[in-house]
């Protein structure tokens, strides 16, 4: 990993959202089992654990819309659709991929690149703003979230394996505290979590 520098010698603050963009944006593009992902509708958020624990979530992918892509869909006996969510060039959000601070960033390399790919992998098939679908009662990781992820590791070690550029990666060798000392300062952009708004009362 070499020597790291200290903050006199990179001043210039750490954009951890953009980054990880870029990341993403090679992995889809290596990864035939993610090449129906379009970065550019999934709003990537940087987000400060309330509490300052190892254990918790790391990192989320929220869908935009209901099962199947539909706009609007039941909740509670009541028909509701999702707070529409655009970015600063118009284009509209179908997910929202969040990563907790400092908790996912305390994590070493390989699980922080198994919890990237676990993450996408949620995404679904047709990039509709629903999430992938699993059968059975367990739709979300299927009857065993070990095995899930013992898959994710396969796809990310073939990503490596591909050989992309280091430069894209090379930030989740540190944590927090160590990328915030390399670079004076680590932000990112937020998105809030869209709220569900009510259509009409079903019958």
């Amino acid at each position: 990993m070499g020597a790291r520098k200290s903050p006199e010698e990179s001043p210039t603050a750490f954009n951890f959202t953009e980054q990880m963009r870029l990341l993403c944006e090679d992995i889809v593009t290596r990864t035939s089992e993610l090449s129906h992902i379009q970065m550019k509708e999934v709003a990537v958020s940087f987000s400060r654990c309330r509490k300052d624990v190892d254990h918790g979530l790391q990192a989320t992918l929220t869908p935009l819309r209901f099962e199947g892509g539909h706009l609007v869909g039941i909740e509670n006996g009541q028909l509701h659709t999702v707070e529409r969510l655009f970015g600063k060039s118009g284009q509209e959000y179908r997910y929202i991929l969040s990563f907790y601070m400092p908790r996912f960033m305390g994590l070493d390399f390989t699980e922080k690149m198994i919890t990237i790919f676990h993450e996408l992998w949620h995404i679904s098939p047709q990039f509709d703003g629903d999430l992938r679908r699993h059968p059975g009662r367990c739709y979300m990781h299927t009857e065993s979230e070990k095995e899930y992820d013992a898959k994710m590791a396969v796809l990310a070690r073939r990503w490596l394996a591909n050989d992309p550029p280091k430069g894209l990666y090379e930030f989740l060798r540190y944590d927090l505290d160590e990328l915030s000392a390399i670079h004076g300062r680590v932000y990112g952009q937020r998105f809030p979590h869209p709220k569900l708004k009510l259509v009409r009362a079903t019958q």
